[in-house]
C-alpha cells in the first residue's frame, strides 16, 4: 500500500503528465494548422504559374540550299498568358510530312540568319529577332519572334508539309507548342 505522501506525488505525476499531454496535443495541433495555412497559400499564390507559352505561326519561307537540304524561316508571334516570366531554354522546330511522319529541323544562329537575308535577297526582309536560349518572355508579354531552320530535305517536300510545330521550352520545364494551321 501507497502512504497519504507517496500517492499524492503519484497523483501530481499524473496531473504533470495529463497537461504535457494537454500541452504536446494543442502544439501539434497548432503546427498542423500553420503547416496547412503555409500550404494553401502556396497554392494559392501559384494558382497563376501556369507557365504554358503560346502563340501562332505567322509566316513561312522556305530556300532550296542544295538539292537535299531546305532552310525554313518562321515568323511567329509568342503569347505568356502567366503571372511569371519564361526565361528560354531550347527553342525546336518539327515537320510534320502528309504520312504522318516527323522530323527534326536544325535551329540556325542569329547571325547565321541574319547572313542568309543579306545574301539570299529571295527570302524578303527580316522582320524580327530569332527566339533563342537564354531570351526572357515577360508575365503577359505577347512578341513577335522568328527562328530558321534546315531540314534535310528537298525544298518540295518542306513546301509540301503537313505542319510546322515549334516548341519552346522554359528552363523551369514546362513547355508550349505552337502549330502551324494550313
Amino acid at each position: 500500500m501507497l502512504s497519504f505522501g507517496q500517492d499524492q506525488q503519484v497523483l501530481e505525476l499524473y496531473n504533470i503528465r495529463q497537461y504535457l499531454n494537454r500541452t504536446f496535443l494543442t502544439a501539434f495541433g497548432v503546427g498542423l494548422a500553420v503547416i496547412a495555412v503555409a500550404v494553401a497559400v502556396i497554392f494559392y499564390m501559384q494558382r497563376g504559374a501556369h507557365i504554358e507559352p503560346t502563340g501562332k505561326i505567322l509566316k513561312v519561307r522556305t530556300l532550296a540550299m542544295d538539292e537535299h537540304s531546305t532552310v525554313a524561316v518562321i515568323d511567329f508571334r509568342v503569347q505568356n498568358a502567366s503571372d511569371y516570366g519564361i526565361v528560354v531554354r531550347e527553342v525546336t522546330v518539327t515537320l510534320q510530312q502528309p504520312n504522318g511522319q516527323t522530323i527534326d529541323g536544325d535551329a540556325v544562329a542569329e547571325t547565321d540568319a541574319r547572313r542568309l537575308f543579306q545574301y539570299y535577297p529571295i527570302l524578303g526582309e527580316k522582320y524580327n529577332d530569332t527566339l533563342k536560349i537564354r531570351d526572357r518572355i515577360k508575365a503577359h508579354e505577347i512578341m513577335d519572334r522568328m527562328i530558321a531552320v534546315r531540314f534535310d530535305l528537298p525544298q518540295a517536300q518542306v513546301d509540301g508539309r503537313k505542319a510546322f510545330k515549334l516548341v519552346v521550352e522554359d528552363v523551369d520545364g514546362p513547355s508550349g507548342e505552337i502549330t502551324e494551321t494550313r
